[in-house]
């Protein structure tokens, strides 16, 4: 961006409505509160069939509450909840993420900082985390792509859009448990630029609430890494994990590890090659 480009920029957001854009601030903040007590909801049950239908549901009425949102606060039927592309962008979501953490896993093992020493968990845990990130991801996708992306891409553009929620991304994953300033470099660099050109590519929140979905769940109930810091339960594979933080992520987890950065910024100048074809 050259100085021209900026000072246009600049004069854009004075220009902008001043009460318009604290309505949709605040409008915000409201819908990420009532996210979060939506969510709690499932505080009720403890792991097992009925937490995992409970998680389910949550999740829908998650889905609900944003499309509500979109109504009431901007006057408009929400364009990013297709429901003919439910199943083929959350499938197509979900296998991006498996996928994601399967190659940054085998990197990781051929490097010799993941071995497997077992496997074996309990049907009833996996099944209840699964269904617990599915809250996760739907919520922070509403929030992170839903809201925050769309309306600085509708504003300034894609670039802005894309650098910003990405950035807030990361920051927010500065609190978690073994957090560092590099964690959440990275979180905003893999998962925040992917998330972002994913929902831009696909039109559609369902492929990165499934991109996020399988992120989550891959590399804790499946692989056994912490996951932003916490811990998951129950793994499907027992790993010994070990090395340098820079290639494993150290307590973080994988997603502060070099691989996994390097991978998500392939996958995502994929997708943004792609959105550049149109």
């Amino acid at each position: 961006m050259n100085w021209r480009e900026f000072v246009n920029f600049a004069r854009m957001i004075k220009e902008k409505s001043f009460w318009k854009w604290l309505g949709l601030l605040v409008a915000g903040l409201i819908l990420s509160l009532l996210m979060y007590g939506v969510a709690q909801c499932v505080n009720v049950a403890q792991h097992g069939w009925v937490y995992s239908a409970l998680c389910l549901l949550v999740a829908a009425a998650m889905v609900w509450i944003y499309a509500r949102f979109v109504r009431w606060f901007e006057g408009a039927k929400p364009q990013d909840l297709p429901l003919n592309k439910l199943a083929a962008h959350t499938g197509l979501g979900l296998g991006i993420g498996l996928g994601y953490f399967c190659v940054v896993t085998g990197i990781m093992a051929l490097l010799g900082g993941y071995a497997i020493t077992g496997w074996g968990a309990s049907a009833k845990e996996l099944v209840s985390m699964f269904c617990y990130f599915a809250i996760v991801a739907v919520g922070e996708e509403i929030l992170f792509r839903g809201v925050l992306f769309r309306w600085i891409d509708g504003k300034w553009g894609f670039g802005w859009a894309l650098g910003v929620s990405a950035v807030v991304f990361g920051i927010l994953h500065i609190t978690n448990p073994g957090a560092t300033l590099w964690s959440s470099a990275a979180i905003a660099l893999e998962a925040g630029v992917l998330l972002g050109a994913a929902y831009k590519w696909s039109g559609t929140l369902w492929l990165p609430i499934g991109i996020h979905w399988a992120w989550n769940y891959s590399q804790g109930n499946i692989f056994g890494f912490a996951v932003s810091g916490q811990e998951a339960g129950e793994s499907l594979l027992h790993a010994q994990v070990q090395g340098s933080g820079w290639l494993t992520g150290g307590v973080f987890g994988a997603e502060a590890s070099v691989v996994a950065v390097a991978v998500g910024l392939l996958a995502s100048a994929w997708f943004i090659w792609r959105i550049s074809k149109r």
